[in-house]
């Protein structure tokens, strides 16, 4: 490899300004938030990096309340119809469903550990929200989540998860009301009130030490792969895909294996088409552009001002303008190589390892799968990772409309009906 691969960021930075290459991440907030962002920098390398009993602790909490080690799994039935071994680390098996869990339990943990008493965190799909929340519920801590209101019509059952845990969820009715929005109106109630309140962000991008503090905690993932892959084959795999929307569950799983020789390809979600508006793929776009948004600086969906770009995903934890900062540089240096899905490709990959394996795999890992269908036709006999992010239990109310419309509809009207006939019944 010709670059140097920045493992961790170097003073708030991946890359460097130097010849071709560009830094990308940094540190572009209100003057405000930088003593809270300061505050958070050492409580990082305090408790996360170098305390023995905080790890501990999130040891104890990975293994009890979350549920880890999740499997490896051998995709026999898949393996032998695309001539290639798969193998599927199944994170939909953790407490709330994904991978999520990992960084929302290490983020809680902090902020107890740093006297903060209140939670508040953006969510798109809603499984950083619901993990949020789980853990505060855990951890016995206020947790308030924001979420687009567009997200919060097309993923109800989180919504509902979320307010049952306790959490407080503020709909946001600005700008695209997706993801992006969220992650604005978190960082306007953040820079209100940060004495007491702690800003539990979801993916490994914002200002540092955000993305360091993400990949950390979502490291777990290629940890326990690197032990786990010893009991299929010797050496490493030779292939590993994962989806890329901020960049949380790619980085996790790639985190180990950065510095080897294993090709890493990252899916990113090609929507409806390749329009302004039709998709959420940012590598090898002309639409993406080097900007600085909502606290760093990386590649996003944005026009020649540097104004965000509506986005479209069938996908919502994907539907994303930008890209998490290492992605960016990991991007450039060639070390991971980026691939998109439409939605009817995401869609057709669920179904399929759905029918072969056994797995209902989230529509943001099945852009993942849709990728190792799509590279699997390329190579024979390689091993291939793929990361399952996530169950799709949560996307019925998208995927049933998809595939199965007049059923899914049929269904919804007696529900209805019932719910009318039983406020009847009791007036």
């Amino acid at each position: 490899m010709k670059h140097k691969i920045f493992l961790k960021s170097k003073k708030g930075f991946f890359g460097t300004s130097k010849g071709k290459e560009h830094a990308f991440g940094g540190q572009y907030m209100p003057e405000i938030l930088y003593p809270a962002l300061q505050e958070l920098e050492e409580a990082y390398y305090k408790y996360v990096l170098n305390s023995k009993e905080f790890k501990r602790e999130l040891r104890a909490l990975y293994r009890d309340f979350i549920g880890r080690p999740t499997p490896l799994i051998y995709a026999k039935n898949a393996s032998k119809i695309l001539n290639n071994e798969i193998y599927l680390k199944f994170e939909g098996l953790a407490n709330t469903g994904a991978h999520k869990i990992n960084n929302a339990v290490g983020q809680v943990l902090l902020a107890k550990k740093m006297g903060k008493t209140r939670i508040i965190a953006e969510t798109g799909a809603g499984q950083h929200g619901l993990a949020t929340s789980a853990a505060c519920a855990k951890l016995g801590m206020e947790c308030v989540v924001f979420m687009g209101a567009r997200d919060i019509k097309r993923q109800f059952p989180n919504v509902f998860n979320m307010e049952l845990l306790g959490a407080k969820v503020v709909s946001v009715e600005s700008g695209s009301q997706t993801l992006k929005d969220a992650v604005n109106e978190a960082l306007r109630e953040w820079s209100k009130e940060s004495k007491n309140t702690f800003y539990v962000l979801g993916s490994t991008l914002g200002p540092y030490p955000y993305p360091d503090i993400v990949r950390e905690f979502q490291s777990i993932i290629s940890e326990e792969i690197s032990r786990q892959t010893k009991n299929f084959f010797k050496g490493n795999p030779d292939i590993m895909i994962a989806c890329v929307g901020g960049g949380s569950n790619s980085l996790g799983f790639f985190s180990h294996y950065l510095k080897s020789s294993v090709r890493l390809i990252g899916v990113e979600a090609g929507g409806r088409g390749k329009g302004i508006g039709e998709n959420a793929a940012r590598m090898d776009n002309p639409n993406a552009h080097l900007c600085i948004a909502q606290g760093y600086k990386s590649l996003f969906l944005s026009d020649k001002y540097g104004n965000l770009l509506e986005t479209y995903s069938i996908s919502a934890g994907l539907d994303y303008a930008g890209v998490g900062p290492q992605l960016a540089h990991l991007k450039e240096i060639g070390r991971v190589e980026f691939l998109s899905a439409l939605d009817s490709e995401a869609l057709e990959a669920m179904q399929f390892f759905a029918k072969t394996e056994g797995i209902l795999a989230a529509l943001e890992s099945s852009h993942a799968l849709a990728g190792a269908l799509k590279i699997a036709k390329s190579v024979k006999g390689q091993k291939i990772l793929v990361n399952i992010s996530g169950r799709g239990d949560k996307d019925i109310f998208i995927t049933a409309k998809a595939l199965q419309k007049e059923r899914w509809k049929e269904f919804l009207t007696r529900e209805i009906e019932e719910m009318q006939n039983h406020h009847t019944k009791q007036n």
